[in-house]
């Protein structure tokens, strides 16, 4: 009988990476290799390839003596990364503004239209924030920036852009009355105007929104533990 050939490493870190931040895993939950082995058809090797990979990215947390856990969500960190991603995600934006092309403003134009065509919620009950739309709304962030000539910064923003995603994605919360798109578009004109100063404004004040949201849902979990 023939054995199923083992996935290869890019292969499982894409489903792992997919799966971490669709909330298939909660945060702070252990990752062993044995039980991921058999869920993805691979190595232990591999397995642990994917893990530090993950690591690196923020995603994924590593302990002596004790393995590998989802990264935990906490007001505090939520904190630290929103400052450091608008740190480093502004700065990045202005160099992409000072120094992008006609071929990088084009790249930002097709991502923010399909991001605005594709449905933000799922027709769900309750809705939730759609696959689709995350992996849409991922690409433009990456586009604003792609204009900048600096791969150092820009795989600090991926980083980050990353870890951001896992909250919202943990969350899964959603402010009806919040105008998301209109958000988008002013980050979107202010940057084709290339007007640094709107620019970096509108992105600021956008993922400080966010991050207000989240803080309200972290200790909206927070405090159902302690009732």
């Amino acid at each position: 009988m023939a054995t199923r050939p083992r996935a290869s490493t890019e292969e499982v870190y894409a489903r792992l990476r997919a799966d971490v931040l669709g909330g298939v895993y909660a945060p702070g939950e252990r990752l062993k290799s044995t039980p991921l082995c058999e869920a993805y058809g691979a190595s232990v090797s591999v397995i642990r390839e994917t893990l530090s990979r993950l690591t690196e990215q923020g995603l994924v947390e590593s302990e002596p003596r004790i393995g590998f856990r989802v990264r935990q969500v906490s007001v505090d960190d939520l904190r630290h990364l929103t400052s450091a991603r608008i740190d480093i995600e502004t700065l990045t934006l202005r160099y992409a503004i000072e120094q992008g092309d006609m071929n990088w403003e084009s790249e930002v134009v097709a991502a923010h239209h399909r991001m605005e065509r594709t449905p933000m919620l799922t027709a769900d009950a309750p809705p939730r924030v759609s696959d689709d739309w995350e992996v849409a709304h991922s690409c433009f962030h990456g586009a604003l920036l792609d204009g900048a000539p600096n791969p150092w910064l820009l795989g600090i923003a991926t980083t980050l852009r990353d870890a951001g995603e896992f909250y919202r994605r943990w969350s899964q919360v959603h402010e009806p009355g919040r105008d998301v798109a209109g958000e988008h578009r002013e980050i979107l004109e202010a940057t084709l105007a290339r007007d640094a100063d709107r620019a970096v404004r509108a992105l600021t004040q956008h993922y400080q929104h966010t991050a207000d949201i989240l803080e309200r849902a972290l200790a909206e979990r927070d405090t159902a533990r302690h009732t």
